[in-house]
């Protein structure tokens, strides 16, 4: 896998599958379903071997087991360099303390400090926030940030699960100030999840943020191991017994059909969905063995047809609602005639450019 994209307004180079990492562990939140040091060291080799360089965690994923594991699989690879280590802060890693999770300036500074010592190294590539806390001011987040990349604790500064307007106001503030620009936004996203499309795609182009998505697979609801029943989900995975709505399964439905037509398994066409849609630079995957990280890869080994890209993308699509109907083709029609030729500017258009000072 040696195919990388620009992160966001960024010159680093990053691998448009990256891996998650929230399965490294068998303590806290994410035990059910952990790995140990042992079972996650040919998961992570699998993945750098061919050639994967973007690594997610957090220090919240099995209450900092995962960082551990982590930094003692990149020590004992010895290829910490050429790794883009992302790690994340917001949840509370002391339940005692009311400083000891949120977005705040003293939480931030202590969690990078803690995420550093247990993964054994002294930068982070990306840092980002995990999720919006509802309270802390989005100035106070980006001068933190910004002051992390000036101190040389982090390279650059990022965001996860936040609205859309959070996003925008921060990344303008950090224009406006000279600060470090925040080059990635973390989100959800998949042929059953299509809700960042409206304002989150177009916010991300405009400000120069790559969107890294996670979920590509829905929990494992489009990998094909999950069929109707009377009582929802029939399957052995985390989902079953689950309720599917009907637009779910049309997508599955869809989704099935075009894998069968290719060929190819039905997560791996879920994923190059993603990975191949507008403002995505990477897509953050989680594995269960080195198998299943070498089948993740090969889901870029192919391209959708136009045809099969179509009936994917009518049957995930869901009506837009105001104001977003008002964005539509068919409702712009009434804002400028199509009989009057108005319309963008030709590729390789480049605007005039004057003299500063006039004569």
């Amino acid at each position: 896998m040696n195919d990388y994209y620009l992160l966001g307004r960024s010159g680093l180079r990053v691998s448009r599958l990256a891996l998650g990492t929230m399965n490294f562990g068998v303590d806290g939140f994410h035990k059910a379903y952990g790995k140990t040091g042992a079972e996650a060291e040919p998961i992570f080799r699998a993945y750098v071997e061919a050639g994967g360089n973007l690594i997610d965690t957090a220090d919240f994923y099995t209450a900092g087991e995962s960082e551990r594991i982590l930094g003692s699989l990149i020590k004992q690879a010895g290829n910490r360099e050429r790794l883009v280590l992302t790690g994340k802060f917001t949840n509370s890693i002391d339940p005692a303390d009311p400083n000891a999770s949120g977005n705040g300036r003293k939480h931030i500074i202590r969690a990078v400090e803690a995420s550093l010592r247990r993964l054994g190294t002294d930068y982070l590539d990306l840092y980002l926030l995990h999720t919006w806390d509802r309270i802390t001011p989005v100035e106070e987040v980006v001068r933190t940030l910004d002051d992390l990349v000036r101190a040389g604790k982090i390279r650059h500064g990022g965001l996860s699960d936040v609205p859309a307007w959070y996003a925008a106001r921060a990344q303008s503030w950090a224009e406006a100030h000279a600060m470090a620009p925040l080059v990635t936004v973390q989100l959800p996203y998949s042929l059953v999840n299509r809700s960042i499309e409206p304002e989150f795609v177009p916010m991300a182009q405009a400000l120069g943020m790559g969107i890294t998505a996670w979920s590509p697979v829905a929990g494992g609801l489009l990998t094909g191991k999950y069929r109707r029943s009377a009582d929802g989900l029939d399957g052995s995975g985390r989902l079953a017994g689950g309720a599917v709505s009907e637009h779910d399964w049309r997508v599955i439905e869809a989704l099935e059909g075009v894998a069968a037509d290719l060929g190819r398994p039905m997560a791996q066409v879920a994923v190059n969905w993603v990975a191949t849609r507008p403002g995505v630079a990477s897509v953050v995957l989680g594995a269960s063995s080195a198998q299943q990280v070498a089948s993740n890869l090969a889901a870029l080994e192919f391209e959708l047809p136009a045809e099969a890209r179509r009936r994917l993308d009518e049957a995930s699509a869901t009506p837009a609602v105001p104001p977003y109907a008002m964005f539509t083709p068919e409702y712009q029609s009434w804002i400028v005639s199509p009989g009057l030729g108005i319309g963008d500017k030709p590729e390789g258009y480049h605007p005039p450019v004057f003299n500063a000072v006039r004569q």
